[in-house]
């Protein structure tokens, strides 16, 4: 499978950004704990510039903890702040508002020793889908920016004021021109920031069959319950089919509807904990 999308309106996203870039004092960039690499557009840091510039590793309670933390750990050590979030965990916004404060205050001591009370402008970037819109309504604490489960919903800017001092910057999910590595690419499929409709699903779940088994395999068998994960990825998906009914007219099993199913659990967090990658392996990418 060989995976590579860039539409036409991703050079319009890029376009837009580079001439917002002037308005605002920090970026933050969201990415996915569930693949903190592949979720990274690496044309970003080149954009942001001198910038301050902050990852936040999102959706952390869909992701290994363990792993989540070393991110966290290798992306200080390069220079980033860094913000682990789940906008499900309680008192979230505030700790959020807190750090974001907290990593800022040098830029804010700055202005206020010039005595300028400045709101603090801060554009969100990030691929498709890594939850940019909902991060900044959970903050908001009510809708502000167009939200959904699948990329491309985010079709402009969007200011939207979270205290009296900071505003945030809504944008399009920007991907890079050329996905190279397909193993990134395969993760970002995986996680859902490439759409189903263009990719081969069947094949795609079988290929996160040959991944997960390696890295998680109970994941597999406890959720499906199988007494064991065949070397065949098709034979797996299969098996998945049996033991969720999922049968064709006559005595064909339905492995279409398997493999939506296993890749929406995944993508739910139904599978268990999941982070794809680990820091000590990410210069066998890119």
């Amino acid at each position: 499978m060989h995976i590579n999308w860039y539409p036409g309106h991703m050079t319009k996203a890029r376009r837009d950004i580079e001439n917002t870039l002037r308005l605002i004092d920090v970026a933050i960039e969201i990415v996915d704990a569930r693949a903190p690499l592949a979720s990274r557009n690496p044309d970003l840091d080149s954009l942001i510039g001198e910038r301050e510039h902050i990852i936040i590793l999102n959706k952390a309670d869909l992701g290994d903890d363990k792993k989540i933390d070393e991110w966290a750990k290798y992306y200080k050590q390069k220079g980033f702040g860094v913000i682990i979030y789940s906008a499900i965990k309680s008192g979230a916004k505030a700790q959020m508002i807190s750090s974001i404060n907290n990593i800022c205050a040098p830029i804010l001591e700055k202005y206020k020793a010039k005595g300028v009370n400045k709101v603090l402008r801060i554009m969100v970037l990030g691929i498709p889908n890594v939850g940019k819109s909902t991060f900044i309504n959970s903050l908001a604490g009510f809708a502000k920016a167009k939200t959904g489960d699948k990329p491309g919903v985010t079709k402009g800017k969007q200011w939207v004021k979270i205290t009296p001092y900071l505003e945030l910057l809504d944008t399009p999910g920007m991907l890079w021109p050329k996905l190279e590595d397909q193993a990134l690419a395969k993760h970002l499929a995986y996680i859902g920031s490439i759409k189903d409709d263009i990719l081969d699903i069947e094949e795609l779940a079988q290929e996160f069959i040959s991944d997960i088994k390696e890295m998680y395999p109970n994941a597999l068998i406890e959720r499906y319950k199988l007494s064991g994960i065949n070397d065949d990825s098709y034979i797996c998906l299969t098996d998945i089919a049996k033991k969720r009914g999922f049968k064709l007219s006559g005595s064909e099993w339905d492995i279409e509807r398997a493999a939506k199913v296993l890749l929406e659990d995944f993508r739910s967090g139904k599978l268990g904990k999941i982070t794809l990658e680990n820091p000590d392996e990410q210069e066998d990418y890119r």
